[in-house]
């Protein structure tokens, strides 16, 4: 991987001195008993004005924070693992983490971001490993919909997740396989009505305009981090704009006859160069999406993290924070994504090793960031429509879950521009 630097955006670090006083160590190896609610008692600890560094590649990315009783206190509570480190030994991590033959380094988290989950009215959280994780993780967010994105009320928001919506108009094209289920017509009804009280005649000119409206948040400054079909089929719908991809089951008129000629992928954030699968029947958006016979078997899907420079890529550097570098593949309407649809400009995370699969990837849009994240739910393989939900407290060592917060936390830390 070439290196990524942002000549005109963000740069994290802190100051060098140590201060002459204990500190609280977590740390988030595997000596951490609860990694996903680890992030939780940083967001916490932030929350409370408490200074926190995020120590990048320091066993597994730990957390450096003032020793404070009422911190203590909350680790013992949450059942996340801690130690107390007088100042000498915390000098020692800090001497060891910027020294130049160590591709380590501590970024300063400066306040807890505000949230934003853009989900429909109704859902149930575990049907998003986003909103999962989150309670797990006891991090606050709020929940919006198409109206308060419509309204302009992303701007309070430091960042957004998109729930696994699909943003084409095509009701995730369930169509073939379920249109005759209950939810499915609740789903249908649901959306068209949503896009009545609003204004527009269909529900995919509806979604092409919340697209357009988060495309302009990441281009001021937000994050924007997204799973699943909210990945290809936001990427999609912003090709799409000038023209009808929709088949009549979906929208009441017929698709444009040359709609694959009016795709404009300059709009896009991730991919360019796909073509459509505009079938009804087919449960499919694109080409961007791995098949399953394509993976094979599971004992055989994994995916490796990429390692960055600490020190001159902090971006990629914390969204790859873990443990492990080598983990669980897992499934979803959109799996991983074709490395050859992917624009040059985007950073790739992880991929499959030894194949163009890649699960997941990043970039910086105008003055913002997305994250594109491949899949449903790190810890249930094939997750499936009315399927139960994950348990979190059977996986609180979880690698697959912790990119998700990793992104969660990434907005917090404090920001320095480059000087080009």
């Amino acid at each position: 991987m070439k290196r990524i630097l942002f000549p005109f955006f963000l740069f994290f670090t802190i100051s060098s001195s140590i201060f002459a006083q204990s500190k609280l160590l977590i740390p988030m190896d595997l000596e951490q008993s609860d990694h996903l609610k680890a992030y939780g008692i940083t967001y916490w600890a932030l929350t409370k004005g408490i200074n926190i560094d995020w120590l990048l590649n320091y066993r597994g990315g730990s957390f450096l924070a003032d020793y404070q009783d009422v911190l203590a206190a909350e680790c013992r509570i949450r059942g996340v693992n801690f130690e107390k480190l007088d100042a000498s030994s915390a000098g020692s991590i800090y001497t060891l983490v910027q020294s130049e033959g160590k591709n380590m380094d501590a970024v300063k988290l400066e306040k807890a971001p505000k949230i934003a989950v853009y989900v429909p009215p109704g859902f149930q959280p575990w049907d998003d490993a986003v909103t999962l994780v989150l309670d797990y993780a006891e991090v606050p967010y709020e929940k919006i919909w198409d109206d308060e994105v419509l309204s302009g009320k992303l701007a309070k928001y430091d960042w957004l997740h998109l729930h696994h919506e699909d943003f084409t108009g095509q009701y995730g094209k369930f169509y073939g396989q379920s249109r005759f289920e209950p939810w499915y017509q609740s789903q249908v009804r649901m959306l068209e009505d949503e896009a009545k009280k609003l204004g527009y005649s269909k529900v995919s000119d509806m979604k092409k305009s919340v697209a357009r409206k988060i495309k302009d948040y990441v281009v001021n400054g937000g994050f924007m981090f997204a799973m699943c079909s909210a990945t290809d089929s936001y990427d999609i719908a912003l090709s799409a704009e000038s023209t009808d991809i929709c088949d009549a089951v979906f929208d009441g008129d017929p698709m444009d006859p040359d709609f694959a000629s009016k795709l404009d992928f300059k709009k896009t954030f991730a991919f360019e160069n796909y073509k459509l699968e505009t079938s009804p029947m087919i449960y499919e958006y694109s080409e961007i999406d791995v098949q399953p016979a394509e993976i094979g078997s599971k004992e055989n899907d994994y995916f490796t993290l990429f390692d960055f420079s600490a020190k001159f890529d902090p971006v990629p550097t914390m969204l790859t924070q873990d443990h492990v570098n080598v983990i669980q593949g897992f499934m979803g309407q959109t799996t991983m994504f074709h490395k050859r649809f992917i624009k040059k400009n985007v950073t790739i995370l992880a991929e499959n090793q030894g194949t163009e699969f890649v699960r997941y990837l990043y970039s910086n849009y105008g003055r913002g960031f997305f994250a594109f994240y491949g899949g449903h739910d790190p810890e249930d393989y094939q997750h499936l429509v009315n399927d139960p939900p994950t348990d979190l407290r059977l996986h609180k060592q979880s690698p697959g879950y912790r990119l998700i917060l990793n992104n969660v936390l990434f907005p917090a830390a404090k920001k320095k521009k480059l000087k080009t």
